[in-house]
């Protein structure tokens, strides 16, 4: 079957080549591929390759398909079952035609929504999930209207998603974005405020009237908003990032009592923990909330085609660093 991988930390190092097909066994499913998501783990994975690879390492970390074969102890699927993930970073992604991948972070794809829709929306929406209703511990079937959360980085994936999910959990919900275009996107997914990143946030902040916010979420490069940061949460609040933290220290937090939390999506399935299953779970809510209109995709860019010269062309657009929403790929 076809691959496409990568053997050293360059773009110009994905090729294509051939891999023999694997079969599943246990919980895994096969899934033949039908559409695939460039996302920011896949360059900075690439990035992190240090000597060339003998044998090319295949990334990707959403994926859309159809089941082709299950293994012996698969509950939940069957063989023609339309299914979308965001994957196993222990694992061969989704740049290939075939992927074995386990059933317990799996869905069923939706039902009314397109291939591309629906493939841009696993990784970051997990992501931002397990942010708010795991990290920050927001329960949305409570009243949450006295709560504010500061989203650095509202326009990118994980922002597109997590504004949505934090305005349907009924918080209020601060977004930084720095273009008009991106302003008025974030306002559309459901944003109550907009601050610009570019611009003094502690200075934004409280011409909003708002001195300090219950949590923040940094979705960015944390260091050149640290002090903002440690200046506008609450006492008590909690910040919860997916990005390294390279200067600033965490210990500016703990005059006022923070609590901090890193988040990283493949943490469950890496160590295989019981609570693997919760992604399956997440994505099948997904997949309802996007059929049902409550959750729109943040898909923005879609290629057509699953080759070699779009995979350069989607990543080096995410490299470029200034996506709004996400890039989709379609075989």
């Amino acid at each position: 079957m076809k691959a496409f991988g990568v053997t050293n930390d360059k773009v110009e190092s994905f090729t294509e080549f051939e891999k023999t097909k694997e079969n599943p066994t246990g919980r895994d499913l096969l899934v033949k591929i039908e559409g695939i998501s460039i996302n920011p783990v896949d360059i900075a994975t690439r990035k992190k390759i240090v000597d060339e690879l003998s044998d090319p390492k295949i990334l990707g970390y959403d994926g859309y398909g159809v089941v082709d074969e299950v293994g012996s102890e698969v509950k939940n699927f069957q063989v023609g079952d339309k299914v979308f993930f965001a994957g196993d970073y222990t694992r061969d992604g989704s740049y290939q035609e075939y992927e074995l991948i386990d059933e317990r972070i799996v869905a069923h794809a939706p039902k009314k929504t397109s291939i591309e829709k629906s493939v841009a929306m696993p990784l970051v929406t997990l992501t931002a999930s397990e942010l708010l209703f795991e990290k920050l511990q927001i329960n949305p079937t409570h009243d949450n209207r006295d709560k504010t959360v500061l989203i650095i980085n509202g326009a990118g994936g994980v922002g597109s998603i997590a504004i949505q999910l934090a305005h349907l959990a009924g918080l209020r919900v601060i977004a930084t974005a720095s273009t008009s275009e991106k302003v008025d996107w974030v306002k559309t997914l459901g944003a109550d405020l907009v601050v610009n990143h570019h611009h003094d946030l502690i200075e934004q902040v409280h011409d909003l009237g708002i001195k300090n916010v219950d949590y923040i979420l940094g979705l960015s490069d944390n260091d050149p908003h640290w002090s903002e940061i440690v200046e506008l949460i609450k006492p008590f609040g909690t910040f919860a990032t997916i990005t390294n933290l390279r200067e600033s220290q965490i210990a500016d937090l703990k005059q006022k009592s923070v609590n901090f939390a890193w988040e990283w999506m493949f943490t469950k399935a890496k160590f295989k923990l019981a609570s693997m299953s919760t992604q399956g779970d997440y994505l099948e809510k997904l997949a309802q909330g996007l059929d049902s209109g409550m959750i729109d995709s943040t898909v923005t860019r879609v290629f057509h085609g699953f080759n070699l010269e779009n995979i350069k062309k989607a990543t080096q657009l995410v490299e470029a660093g200034h996506m709004m929403g996400k890039v989709v790929i379609k075989a």
